[in-house]
């Protein structure tokens, strides 16, 4: 079900427009291609030179990369999830029936993606999905290599990836940059009880590897005129004020209470619960308490809290109680949130096994659990689907009139915001919002837009 979900969501992905920042992106793209953007992004926007470049790879193509990006990084994050699922999963030290790993990474990508409280954002929007989407996803893959690794050959790629990956994350996303140092921080504290002593020296290298990266990324973003102009522009030296903090952490204790009580990542923990049964079945004999469970489970919850709070003190001078309804700013850690509910599902059948009664039962109620869920985000998909149609329809009839309008000489044009699941549109705030205006205008080629009311 769950590639069934991401299959009938890429094909709906052919109604997707532009909207908010892909007004501004695609203008610049055209006239002046990677350089262009790239110096959009680190001389005046924010830094991010990573972005500026995953940006240009769909805006290129226009319209059509708009259309093309939800498919395409849809199955992107589902290979490198069932990559990390494949790599993760032989720590059980169990024969697993083949496709086991897919339907782990299935399960995952479908909750992360269609469980979202505006899956539009999460997975449509192009803008939403390199910057908040793709980072975390990225950050599970480099996780990959140090896995795998059983050779000097293979213990150094892991630790070129390391590097890499850590640099280009903090030159990608500062809130993915904190998870991932909060968790590889953790990884080092616990490291002396949690990982065999073989592999310990080398786990606490690769951290070390993977830390300098995300440094030295962080840093060039940090340094860059772009973000500095964004922390002049956004009032981001009062972050650090106790004002801001204490309403920082309000604003987390919401978001984490509205992902706690989201019926979509049900999914998750039962996904993780059939995966437990799974192993149960296999080796019923060898199901006892792993070592340091209770370790690893704290460790877990840890890192989700300080992650997700140093995520929201971040974000906050720029989107003040905006951070409670921005639902596309959480993905950053909501990517570890599914991966830990699924762990935790897994570990539910455990227990359940363990108190001696039939993993049967505790299977059934999984599955029926997990099917009513997906059930659940095929109807969320398939009324989005109908909003986007026709947010689609109008949208088309609108550019054909502009550029018409705009070829036949007009340097003012009336524009219709044709908002969806809380696009930005110009004109907004009473008329204060007028950044999308202006990239409106540069995109058709005219002086000025005008809000238009009535009938076109």
């Amino acid at each position: 079900m769950p590639l069934a979900l991401l299959a009938y969501a890429a094909w709906t992905a052919r109604w997707v427009r532009p909207g908010g920042d892909d007004w501004c992106f695609l203008p610049v793209v055209r006239d002046g291609g990677l350089s262009a953007m790239v110096d959009k992004f680190y001389f005046r926007d924010n830094g991010r030179v990573i972005n500026a470049v995953l940006v240009w790879t769909y805006a290129r193509f226009g319209v059509a990369g708009q259309q093309w990006f939800a498919p395409a990084s849809g199955v992107l994050i589902l290979l490198l999830l069932w990559a990390f699922c494949a790599a993760a999963l032989p720590a059980t030290k169990r024969r697993l029936p083949r496709g086991t790993a897919l339907f782990v990474a299935a399960t995952v990508t479908a909750v992360f993606l269609f469980g979202s409280l505006n899956t539009y954002k999460t997975f449509y929007w192009p803008a939403a999905s390199v910057s908040h989407t793709l980072p975390p996803v990225f950050a599970c893959a480099a996780i990959v290599p140090v896995m795998r690794a059983a050779s000097l050959r293979g213990r150094a790629f892991a630790l070129c990836t390391a590097g890499t990956t850590g640099a280009a994350l903090g030159m990608l996303s500062e809130e993915t940059t904190v998870v991932a140092l909060a968790a590889l921080g953790c990884t080092v504290v616990i490291s002396g009880r949690a990982i065999p002593a073989a592999r310990r020296c080398f786990v606490r290298l690769w951290c070390a590897v993977a830390i300098a990266g995300l440094v030295i990324g962080t840093l060039i973003l940090y340094t860059s005129p772009g973000a500095l102009h964004r922390r002049q522009t956004k009032n981001a030296s009062t972050m650090l004020d106790p004002t801001s903090l204490w309403e920082s952490g309000y604003a987390f204790a919401y978001i984490a209470l509205r992902c706690l009580t989201a019926w979509p990542y049900l999914a998750a923990f039962a996904g993780g619960l059939i995966l437990g049964c799974l192993l149960v079945r296999v080796s019923p004999e060898r199901v006892t308490r792993a070592n340091h469970e209770a370790l690893l489970i704290r460790s877990c919850i840890v890192v989700l809290l300080v992650a997700g709070y140093a995520c929201t003190v971040i974000a906050y001078p720029a989107f003040r109680t905006g951070v409670m309804t921005s639902t596309r700013l959480w993905n950053d850690y909501l990517l570890l949130y599914v991966l830990f509910l699924v762990y935790a599902g897994a570990l539910t059948a455990r227990a359940w096994h363990r108190r001696g009664r039939h993993v049967a039962t505790a299977l059934a109620a999984g599955t029926a659990v997990y099917y009513v869920v997906c059930l659940g985000l095929a109807a969320s998909l398939a009324v989005l689907d109908s909003d986007m149609a026709a947010r689609a329809r109008a949208w088309d009839q609108q550019d054909a009139r502009m550029r018409s309008q705009a070829a036949a000489g007009a340097r003012v044009l009336p524009y219709r915001p044709l908002p969806i699941r809380k696009m930005t549109e110009p004109f907004g705030q009473d008329g204060r919002k007028t950044w999308p205006a202006l990239c409106i205008a540069r995109y058709y080629r005219v002086q000025d837009i005008t809000s238009a009311t009535g009938k076109l």
